[in-house]
């Protein structure tokens, strides 16, 4: 494996092509309104913060990306609303002329035949050295743990305090977090929130979504919850905060 990694302002031709990249996100995600206010305003202000990482034996195909970007939160910020914060504020900066104060990761996708071969901490390693190369000294990043949704009914705070007998987290996306020198700071209880008519449940899921209260998604860290009455289901999915603190250098 011999990948370089670019910022998409190093690598403006590449923009067109991070979109398929998909990754191992679930389909309800892609549906996800604030993502896609930050995916058409607030990531193309800020290229200098999207990672793009290729293969140098084919310099022209993405192997995987990161999404970061400055924000004007005091760098001891932990909001409960995480992943959706960071875009509101993100964008609210851009409207008023904001500076950005820390960094906040919000996506690290690798294509499907890359997976498993430490690319995820490649770009982790790529998202802290940029930060840091800009100037700051915080990258704050909400995680999604891999293997979350296969215990939806397990609180993320126990979840997330799970540990190895060597002391790192039981959760691989958490642990590459933990040996790339990040801490696990705080939980994001309500990082993002996704409403959408029982139809568009059904389709994404193929789940009859007929029955209220609690149902179980594939993919889904916790349980969306099933309102027929009002023809709408709710999913509130928690994020761990984990802080990665820099040494930061003069901006590139």
């Amino acid at each position: 494996m011999d990948l370089q990694v670019a910022t998409i302002a190093e690598r403006p031709d590449l923009a067109p092509l991070l979109d398929d990249l998909l990754g191992t996100w679930p389909r309800f995600l892609h549906h996800h309104p604030l993502s896609a206010l930050f995916y058409a305003s607030v990531a193309p202000r800020h290229p200098g913060f999207c990672l793009v990482a290729v293969d140098r034996s084919a310099p022209d195909e993405p192997v995987a990306k990161a999404y970061s970007f400055p924000v004007s939160w005091q760098p001891g910020s932990l909001p409960p609303d995480g992943h959706d914060a960071a875009i509101m504020t993100a964008a609210a900066d851009l409207l008023d002329g904001r500076i950005g104060r820390l960094v906040v990761g919000v996506e690290v996708t690798v294509a499907a035949r890359w997976q498993g071969r430490g690319v995820s901490r490649v770009m982790v390693d790529a998202m802290r050295t940029n930060a840091a190369r800009h100037g700051f000294g915080t990258l704050l990043i909400p995680v999604r743990p891999t293997h979350k949704h296969e215990e939806p009914e397990v609180p993320l705070a126990s979840y997330a305090a799970r540990t190895r007998p060597d002391g790192l987290p039981a959760d691989p996306w958490l642990r590459t977090h933990v040996r790339a020198g990040g801490e696990l700071v705080g939980i994001a209880p309500t990082s993002m929130t996704l409403t959408a008519p029982l139809a568009d449940w059904r389709e994404w899921t193929g789940l009859p979504f007929d029955t209220p209260g609690p149902v179980e998604v594939p993919e889904a860290l916790v349980p969306v919850h099933c309102d027929p009455v009002h023809d709408t289901a709710v999913y509130v999915e928690p994020n761990v905060w984990v802080r990665h603190q820099l040494h930061p250098g003069p901006a590139g």
